[in-house]
């Protein structure tokens, strides 16, 4: 069975949107869970959390920043174009409760996987203060989308083109010392900002949970490629994640084993740019 692209949309420099045909994994997707996709038999197999789903349009959403060769080679596809598997839900969903206020902070791509878990909380009955971050404004995605099921929507960027100007993290020690009340934190995004928000919520005592992006192949927790240590244990985050207790994440062991395949990565991506004259 091949899975058929529906809508391709360019959203930010290097960032896309898909909306895939895929209705078995619309049907039992829930906020928090990824995808594995292939996009033809060559190809590797990479996660992809799930950015939106709807059982009505039997479609998944996924959100995906050009990184690495398959993510360049996926970006040159477009609509009514197939990915050979699409596989999924897979990890452990979300915990939503009604639990009073929560605080989403998305750092760049990782605003994607955010939007589901923010709509969810606020269905919840819950006050849902979101917090997006990226470089520059011409980086942010999804401001609209959640703004609209937001409390509150508070915009950072690096360079100061929009909102605050610094990181997610100055927003959200602001908002704990003028006292917020704030039941659960949730942060998605580049390892080290996750590690920083981590730092900012432990004083509070703010329960804190982060979604972990390690390498991963087979999404089963076989492979074993994608542990990584919480509070002292190993953890696969395929099976007993993506989502764990920040404040018990080795974020630092987390980074170095990101970095593992760095320089393989970088070959690849230029015999893909070769072979496609050039690349993106």
């Amino acid at each position: 069975m091949s899975y058929r692209i529906i809508e391709k949309r360019d959203m930010v420099h290097q960032v896309h949107l898909m909306k895939v045909f895929a209705p078995d994994v619309a049907r039992a997707a829930k906020p928090g869970q990824f995808v594995i996709i292939r996009i033809d038999e060559q190809s590797e197999r990479i996660p992809l959390t799930i950015a939106d789903y709807s059982v009505e349009e039997s479609s998944v959403t996924i959100i995906f920043q050009e990184m690495g060769k398959t993510t360049k080679q996926l970006a040159t596809l477009n609509a009514q174009d197939t990915l050979q598997d699409f596989v999924g839900p897979l990890g452990t969903p979300s915990e939503i409760e009604k639990l009073g206020t929560v605080v989403m902070v998305g750092g760049g791509v990782g605003v994607a996987p955010a939007y589901p878990q923010a709509k969810a909380y606020k269905a919840a009955g819950n006050k849902v203060m979101t917090i997006i971050g990226a470089r520059s404004e011409n980086l942010l995605i999804l401001e609209e989308e959640m703004r609209a099921v937001s409390d509150e929507l508070l915009v950072c960027t690096d360079d100061g083109t929009k909102g605050h100007h610094g990181f997610v993290t100055d927003v959200l020690q602001r908002l704990l010392q003028n006292g917020e009340h704030v039941d659960r934190v949730v942060a998605i995004g580049p390892p080290i900002m996750m590690r920083a928000v981590a730092g900012v919520t432990k004083p509070f005592g703010i329960q804190t949970i982060v979604s972990l992006n390690p390498i991963m192949i087979d999404g089963t927790g076989m492979c074993g490629g994608c542990r990584v240590s919480v509070d002292g244990k190993t953890k696969f985050a395929c099976v007993d994640g993506p989502e764990f207790d920040a404040h018990k994440v080795d974020f630092n062991l987390l980074m170095s084993r990101l970095a593992v395949y760095r320089d393989e990565e970088g070959i690849s991506i230029k015999k893909h740019e070769c072979t496609c004259g050039g690349g993106q």
